[in-house]
């Protein structure tokens, strides 16, 4: 049988369950009132206006994005169908596909950026000193590099 958390460790793993929910919950409502983009596309259009000729190849946009192939499919598909972004052959080799930022969906990107970057600061970085940013960006940091890690090392993903 697992051992149980102490309770500091309870406390903590509730705090951050309930409040990383009720954040998510507010930027999503947030977002969408202010631009009609879900958090996913908003995402996609994220990594997409970063990405070098602002494309990703489909399997790394999904790791990215922690989704899983038919939930990018789907995802994509979506986004494809309100001209935010297209979906291409890739250019190097042909055999997989990449999605492309399109002109609207650069133009709904920044139309939407200064709404959820205030309601960032409001509901997350306005209440945080910087030792406490500090410390989330090096517990994250670690905690996704250690997750991304396993999840590579998994024999699922490497049949």
């Amino acid at each position: 049988m697992t051992e149980s958390l102490d309770s500091e460790r309870m406390a903590c793993w509730r705090a951050y369950i309930e409040s990383s929910q009720r954040l998510f919950t507010q930027l999503e409502d947030d977002l969408r009132a202010d631009s009609e983009l879900s958090f996913a596309d908003y995402h996609v259009l994220v990594l997409l206006s970063e990405a070098p000729g602002q494309r990703l190849r489909m399997g790394e946009l999904a790791g990215r994005l922690v989704f899983s192939p038919s939930r990018l499919t789907y995802q994509i598909t979506s986004m494809c169908k309100r001209g935010l972004v297209a979906k291409q052959s890739c250019a190097e080799d042909g055999r997989g596909s990449e999605a492309v930022l399109t002109a609207a969906g650069l133009l709904a990107l920044r139309e939407a950026a200064p709404h959820h970057l205030r309601s960032v600061r409001s509901h997350l970085m306005d209440d945080l000193d910087d030792a406490e940013v500090a410390c989330l960006t090096r517990v994250f940091d670690r905690l996704g590099r250690r997750l991304r890690a396993d999840r590579d090392a998994s024999p699922t993903r490497n049949e």
